[in-house]
């Protein structure tokens, strides 16, 4: 399988609906399906299509009540499950849905899940949803029929055509599975079909040809009829995967979702961030700018954060140097293979940062850009050094005597860890995107530094001058 090219392949896309004949269809559809959306997030970035969201960054069950409770059809959990080991994900996820389940018993409301994670398809499949599919069944009379897949997001160039799922890199088309985010450490994978990536993953338990999909030509055509149809015979818990290639597919997939649950089927969903968006009813919003974000009277500088080692982060980092008025401190991630380890490293940087912040300079810290991995290639072992370093880089933040005028954080594990201990944050809301799948929460009350512009920049999304962009937009004086 190779890459393809991205303008031909999308002419040669059945044509898309009529924007109002889909409208008419799905706006009845949400209005009457009742039914709370409880997003998990296994790394902050996942909120990248969402304005007016709640994101709570714990699942006490005082946290789920007040989602519940909330006047929005959705909410979202952040996990950061993608930086925990199995057994830690495993923890995680049982109490969660022990504490969804008697939230929902309390109320008596109607619940969906979806678990939300990575567009390029890694994370802790099929676990998570395992998990909590076991959980949920003991737990009360749900019985789930089968399981949506769904790793589209356009904002990101992320498509699956012909039940292949495909990165957008500038003109072309690669398969997923021949990206470097196949190649991950932990979370590798091999198939860019998605039947055969259900078989891969699930070790053979789940077959290839006992999964459904849902074609494009019938999204274009608006055949409800069928699709519908395909999800009533589910069973089993077995797959379902989503072709799409634009937002409209999604809206007719969930015109003919509902109907199918509405009729009693029941699913559990592993998506990217475009189905919550859909199903949750969120409206588009214009991009971001400066004046919504950053206070008039802050005369300190902002602060950048670049944890992420993907190609694309490494690429954005190095076009942001090009910015003569950018302070860059390098934050030496092999010390943590010294006997010193990073204590020192942390406590040098943590002072360079305050200084300058103090005098308003706006200041990048990034990690060596070597990956470390552990000695003996086991995939946790090399996990737990990638929590360390995002440990003490969060201890930068902790440290903080400065409010910045804003704080961008790049890279998943990197955004939880800054948000969750750095800026101690429990509940934020979405504010918006400032780049097409780049979210931006304000933090609450109880934060750090309460109704900070805090961006959560993905390592995989963007181009390469997307980065700087976005510094140049919050940082003009």
């Amino acid at each position: 399988m190779s890459a393809i090219d991205a303008k031909e392949t999308f002419a040669s896309l059945p044509p898309e609906p009529e924007f109002d004949k889909v409208t008419a269809l799905l706006k009845p559809a949400l209005a009457q399906f009742a039914t709370k959306i409880i997003v998990l997030d296994d790394d902050p970035t996942g909120s990248q299509t969402l304005h007016d969201i709640s994101v709570y960054t714990n699942w006490s069950i005082t946290s789920i009540r007040q989602g519940f409770a909330e006047k929005n059809s959705m909410f979202y959990i952040l996990t950061n499950s993608r930086g925990l080991t199995e057994n830690e994900t495993k923890t995680l996820h049982t109490e969660i849905a022990k504490n969804i389940c008697q939230v929902a018993s309390e109320t008596r409301q109607k619940f969906l899940i979806i678990s939300r994670s990575d567009s390029t398809l890694r994370g802790h499949y099929p676990l998570e949803t395992e998990i909590l599919k076991k959980v949920i069944e003991k737990e009360m009379t749900i019985k789930y029929d089968g399981e949506v897949i769904m790793p589209f997001l356009k904002e990101g160039g992320r498509f699956t055509i012909n039940d292949v799922h495909y990165v957008q890199m500038g003109e072309k088309l690669v398969p997923a599975g021949e990206t470097e985010f196949a190649k991950d450490a932990t979370f590798g994978f091999k198939s860019s079909n998605l039947k055969d990536w259900v078989q891969e993953k699930t070790v053979g338990r789940y077959l290839a040809k006992d999964v459904t999909s849902i074609e494009l030509a019938d999204l274009r055509t608006l055949n409800i009829t069928k699709i519908t149809a395909q999800l009533q015979h589910v069973k089993n818990f077995n797959k379902v995967i989503v072709n799409a290639a634009d937002y409209c597919d999604v809206q007719v997939f969930v015109i003919a979702l509902i109907q199918a649950i509405t009729n009693g089927k029941n699913f559990i969903f592993r998506t990217a961030a475009a189905l919550p968006k859909i199903i949750g009813g969120v409206s588009d919003k214009p991009l971001l700018t400066k004046n919504d974000l950053v206070a008039q009277d802050t005369t300190a500088g902002g602060l950048i954060i670049v944890g992420s080692h993907v190609q694309k982060s490494t690429e954005q980092l190095n076009e942001l140097k090009k910015l003569s008025n950018i302070k860059f401190i390098e934050f030496n991630a092999t010390k943590i293979l010294t006997k010193e380890g990073l204590i020192p490293e942390e406590e040098r940087v943590s002072a360079e940062v305050n200084k300058l912040l103090q005098q308003g300079r706006t200041v990048t810290v990034y990690t060596s850009r070597k990956k470390i991995e552990a000695a003996d290639n086991n995939e946790e072992h090399s996990l737990k050094l990638s929590v360390s370093i995002s440990e003490a880089i969060t201890n930068i933040v902790k440290n903080l005597t400065v409010k910045p005028r804003f704080l961008i954080a790049k890279g998943g594990i990197t955004s939880s860890d800054v948000g969750v201990h750095g800026l101690g944050v429990k509940r934020a809301t979405v504010a918006g995107q400032i780049k097409p799948g780049i979210p931006v929460w304000n933090t609450g009350m109880e934060a750090k530094f309460p109704k900070l512009a805090y961006v959560i920049f993905p390592g995989n999304v963007g181009n390469k001058e997307t980065l700087r962009e976005v510094v140049e937009e919050l940082d003009k004086r």
